[in-house]
């Protein structure tokens, strides 16, 4: 009997290995220890067999069992499986992704011992004037004389010297007491107190009534203006589940919305919740994986990978903002978290409750079709007003920082009577390239097709495709010219402008730059709602599910490029946004403005989304999809090959074409993708269209299966990604 491993290579296959003599098979879902080339790598359990897949004589025994048990349930095996084959991505890629990090590299699935650093009889008695020669001495013990304990988990956490705790040790100041975790205690759904909830209007009662009546799998779309009260519906759905023992899953796009919506589910449920997202280190999500699994957990928040965590008495799974192109997975195992987590509700036989104010075309065609549940609410909760629009055309008008004159006056209108203005601008960094004044010569990065953006806080210049980074150039490389000059705008550079024009008007910028530092973004957050700051300047992390209720102003600086992009979903991206944002704006009693500036106020995309709104934009967007065949009429994949060479990625793409079986499956290209060179590599593409998912599956599987045997293909990189949200 020969043991098949999945192992985390980007190989179509399992590998066989003979098991250990005199030890029992280990069971499909555990973790072994096998060799692997030189290495040894960690592998998942696929299955048996008789017959392996080479000579036996050179077939190795594994090295290690690491679990007795399957770490995956019966539901969550079977997501794995069907998830592998409709992605086309091997098992070894997609089984790891479903178990925390840790687990990946080999440690133990039940909880460790605990290490606890205590005070001695000693420390509890000593003068910290007597470690004032030893500052790091001295703070620790100043914390734990504090009646406070500290875990092996804090010490980087609390930024505590190791050396100093093993001299305080060495002192007999300190001790440490090793102890086996408590399994987590059963929560219980009878529990008193938390927040009182909120009186339902019409709209939300009758939603939380369909979904509460509703017996088994079914998917419901919550399609709700923003500002309408879709958080009430889920919270309200969620206490009859939570009621009933059973657990929750929400899934959120984002880091940035985790923070309110974590403080909120806390007031409303005094229960034991897990919040998961990138911020998490790797033991905390482990941690969160073992109560989880042990059903310590009522309910789970966190971002797309969040989707994997073990829920053993699952009752209910939400995903907001359903829409939104970060629950797909770029790299690797390339899925979309909220198909997946439909899938997940269908095998666990829950219900899915998908919310958005601009529901994915995908998902409303899913609604026509008969498969979801479309619940609408059309009216802002509790005082909220509809937002009067402005286009503002901003051609002939001198622009400082992006902003025109109108702009800025309304600007000061607004601060003026007091409340708190949002600017937003999806670029960040300082510019988006680097000028000389002589020569013309543009910064480009040299690995990839792209300028340099300019970060001046930094004095860097940064390429925003692979990352590279240098110091800001001083002289022209081509000329020797210093009249350096910055072109474009970045939200870097938007915050200098507002503080030079509004001084006496705090602002505060939310990108990825600024809210790198653990925490950051959730003390922004908390001075905004205080009022502190006036203005709010942000990327896309600013556009969507936040609640500021004293913003009455929001302005949206440059969104041009979206009306000419290459790629598809780019009108559907640009009405989302624009609708996201203005969603911002007068959610309170008073009444909120959103202006758009724009270089092309003719545009008939702009004028439907501000006269229409996105229902109409969606419906005839999805009959311009049925007629051109795209998404989500017809399903699409896209093969992605790169090289050193352009002819040699190019190449590959061409033989694989001369393969694809004729039949209902097209094959448009290949051609160089948007961006050619990134990170030094070549990259072309090829898009894969058929009329259903039967005809693409039954075509595609056999087809993949050849092209590892070309020789093309190993002079270069190549991925299958099926339902891709970005073609650029």
């Amino acid at each position: 009997m020969y043991i098949q491993v999945a192992l985390p290579v980007p190989l179509p296959r399992l590998f066989s290995y003979r098991p250990i003599e005199g030890q029992p098979l280990p069971q499909p879902g555990t973790r072994v220890r096998v060799p692997f080339g030189t290495q040894s790598q960690v592998g998942i359990v696929v299955s048996h067999g008789p017959e392996p897949d080479l000579d036996p004589k050179k077939i190795k025994p594994i090295q290690t069992i690491l679990d007795e048990h399957s770490l995956f349930s019966a539901t969550e095996w079977k997501l794995g499986q069907t998830a592998s084959r409709y992605y086309f991505t091997p098992l070894g890629l997609v089984l790891p992704q479903m178990i925390p990090v840790k687990l990946r590299k080999g440690e133990p699935a039940d909880p460790a011992p605990v290490t606890r650093w205590q005070l001695t009889d000693a420390g509890r008695e000593v003068a910290l004037d007597t470690l004032k020669r030893a500052p790091q001495q001295q703070r620790v013990i100043a914390y734990l004389q504090a009646d406070k304990t500290l875990e092996e988990g804090q010490i980087s956490e609390l930024e505590f010297s190791r050396p100093a705790l093993k001299a305080l040790l060495e002192k007999g100041l300190l001790e440490t007491v090793t102890e086996q975790p408590e399994p987590p205690t059963p929560w219980d759904p009878d529990w008193t107190g938390g927040e009182t909830p909120p009186v339902l209007n019409a709209e939300q009662a009758v939603a939380v009534s369909a979904i509460n009546q509703h017996e088994g799998f079914g998917c419901f779309l919550l399609d709700g203006v923003t500002g309408s009260g879709k958080t009430e519906v889920y919270l309200s759905v969620m206490e009859q589940v939570l009621r009933q023992g059973k657990s929750v899953l929400v899934l959120v796009p984002e880091i940035g919305l985790t923070p309110q919506t974590i403080a909120r589910f806390r007031r409303r449920f005094p229960l034991p919740m897990e919040v998961l997202h990138s911020a998490v280190n790797d033991s905390e999500r482990l941690a969160s994986w073992q109560r989880a699994r042990a059903g310590g957990a009522a309910i789970v928040l966190g971002t797309r990978s969040a989707l994997f965590t073990p829920l053993p008495n699952l009752g209910l799974i939400v995903i907001d903002e359903e829409h939104d192109a970060s629950f797909k997975q770029q790299e690797g195992f390339r899925y979309h978290g909220r198909d997946l987590a439909v899938m997940r509700a269908q095998l666990e036989n829950v219900p899915i409750v998908l919310g958005s104010a601009t529901p994915a075309l995908e998902t409303l065609n899913n609604v026509q079709q008969g498969r979801y549940r479309h619940l609408t609410l059309t009216r802002r909760a509790g005082a909220g007003q509809p937002v009067r629009q402005i286009l503002q055309d901003i051609r002939h008008l001198p622009l400082d920082a992006g902003l025109s004159p109108p702009l800025i006056q309304r600007i000061r209108h607004h601060l003026d009577e007091g409340n708190q203005v949002m600017l937003f601008l999806n670029r960040r960094g300082f510019a988006p390239a680097l000028l000389c004044h002589e020569c013309g010569h543009l910064h480009e990065c040299s690995r990839c097709d792209a300028f340099y953006t300019v970060h001046q806080a930094s004095n860097m210049v940064q390429c925003h495709h692979c990352g590279s980074q240098k110091r800001l150039p001083r002289q022209c490389p081509e000329c020797g010219s210093t009249q350096l000059f910055t072109r474009g705008v970045g939200t870097e550079q938007l915050e200098q402008a507002l503080a030079r024009l509004f001084p006496d008007a705090p602002a505060v910028r939310i990108d990825r730059d600024s809210t790198s530092r653990k925490g950051s973004l959730e003390s922004m957050l908390e001075r905004i709602r205080r009022g502190e700051v006036k203005i709010l300047v942000g990327t896309q992390m600013l556009a969507k599910g936040h609640h500021f209720p004293d913003v009455t102003l929001v302005g949206l600086l440059d969104v041009d490029s979206a009306l000419f992009s290459a790629d598809f979903r780019a009108s559907e991206r640009l009405a989302q946004l624009y609708t996201q944002v203005a969603g911002r704006s007068g959610r309170a009693s008073k009444k909120g403005e959103v202006v758009l500036q724009t270089h092309q106020p003719e545009h008939p995309l702009l004028h439907q989304l501000l006269g229409a709104g996105y229902a109409v934009f969606a419906k005839d967007a999805l009959t311009e999809r049925q007629h051109a065949q795209l998404p989500p009429f017809w399903q699409l994949a896209v093969i992605r090959a790169e090289a050193n060479q352009a002819h040699l990625a190019q190449g590959f793409l061409q033989q694989a074409k001369s393969l694809l079986p004729a039949g209902q499956v097209q094959m448009i290209g290949p051609m160089a993708a948007p961006l050619e060179k990134k990170a030094g590599k070549f990259r072309f593409q090829a898009l894969l269209l058929a009329p259903d998912r039967r005809a693409l599956q039954q075509t595609l599987e056999p087809w993949l299966a050849e092209l590892p045997n070309l020789e093309s293909a190993k002079r270069c990189r190549w991925h299958i990604e099926r339902d891709p949200q970005d073609l650029l």
